[in-house]
């Protein structure tokens, strides 16, 4: 059994696999600070200031009965329960460029390996043997000689 392990992470789709979720998660982290970093700020400037981390509704009142809370930690430090979409739509944006990212990647990648096979389809073309009809002919000529 532990030699079909050994075998088994040896093979190299499991080391691809390894090093994929290694450079996903690093890359996500980029992707992350892209989002929260680059392109939020922004985006809250034009619609007049808003920070979407900070973007939340109060589903229950903190310990005090307080229901308006600057940020999300204020809220849940004062023991209100929150629903915090703007956390969400920070996520949804993250997700949306990673894809993208990912997509174009992938599309790359395809484009790279179908011009890399098709000089192999080329060069795999044998030129047309005779056909089964003209064999037959020629043993037939053959046979008429004989």
């Amino acid at each position: 059994m532990m030699s079909e392990f050994k075998e088994f992470i040896a093979k190299g789709n499991v080391m691809d696999l390894a090093v994929g979720v290694i450079i996903g998660g690093a890359f996500g982290k980029i992707v992350d600070s892209l989002v929260n970093d680059v392109i939020m700020p922004p985006v809250g400037m034009i619609l007049g200031g808003i920070d979407f981390s900070n973007m939340h509704l109060v589903i229950k009142a903190g310990a005090d009965g307080a229901r308006d809370f600057p940020t999300v930690a204020a809220a849940q430090e004062a023991g209100a329960v929150t629903l915090n979409y703007g956390n969400f739509i920070n996520n949804a944006i993250t997700f949306l460029i990673l894809a993208f990212v990912i997509f174009q990647i992938v599309r790359a990648y395809n484009k790279m390996r179908s011009a890399m096979e098709k000089p192999k389809v080329e060069e795999e073309a044998a030129p047309a043997g005779p056909t089964q009809e003209e064999l037959l002919t020629e043993i037939r000529d053959l046979l008429k000689k004989a």
